[in-house]
């Protein structure tokens, strides 16, 4: 049976990172391998592919047949159109400078269409943060909105309130004056109205009448 490139499961529970080996067809998935070729983070975007490209084509050559995901990855990275171009070099298609100037011109084209992706995802990821930012700082605007009006909501209420307990205190200081004014005009009234004393008569000092014998004396 040949040899196969696959992948083995490395990386942590619902982040799995991937190996790129050679392996026995017959071997388990995660089991021995003949020779490690690379690395496959599917976590990030685009995906990160660590991938030694003379050690894979030389497995190819060698007749390794890849699973579909490893025979994606290796197109992703050019090696199988590199193979392909060896492939014509060997039938005599064209010779090693065409081959190579072919390798190169897809090479800059898939550069290319690959720096386009980076540069798409990094702006929507940019978008996205400057779109969730603008959420935020609505969010705290609106609450800072509240907190403002539900304050001078209670400033408003404790100013009512303030000036119940003014209106009232004074209110209770009128009746105080006006209880002590009454109280004042009462005990004027009671003085007015108490009879005068009065005052004790001079008796009047009769003379005493002369009595017989003084008058038959004096005559």
């Amino acid at each position: 049976m040949p040899a196969k490139i696959r992948l083995t499961r490395q990386g942590r529970k619902k982040r799995p990172i991937y190996h790129i080996v050679v392996a026995d067809s017959r071997a388990p998935r995660d089991g021995r391998y003949i020779e490690r070729l690379g690395q496959y983070n599917p976590n990030t975007n685009p995906a990160t592919i660590d991938l030694d490209f003379d050690k894979a084509l030389d497995w190819l050559q060698k007749g390794a047949q890849p699973t579909d995901t490893c025979k994606a990855i290796l197109s992703y990275r050019g090696v199988l159109m590199k193979k392909h171009l060896l492939d014509g070099v060997r039938k005599g298609a064209f010779n090693e400078e065409e081959a190579e100037a072919r390798f190169d011109k897809w090479l800059k084209e898939k550069e290319a269409k690959i720096q386009a992706k980076t540069d798409s995802v990094t702006k929507a990821k940019e978008a996205d943060e400057k779109q969730r930012l603008e959420a935020e700082i609505k969010i705290k605007e609106a609450r800072a909105e509240e907190i403002a009006k539900k304050r001078a909501a209670e400033a408003e209420s404790e100013a009512k309130a303030a000036k119940a307990e003014e209106a009232e205190a004074d209110v209770e200081e009128n009746v105080e004056v006006a209880e002590v004014a009454d109280t004042d005009n009462s005990a004027e009234e009671a003085v007015a109205e108490e009879p005068k004393a009065e005052e004790p008569k001079a008796e009047e000092v009769s003379e005493p009448e002369a009595s017989e014998e003084e008058e038959k004396t004096e005559e």
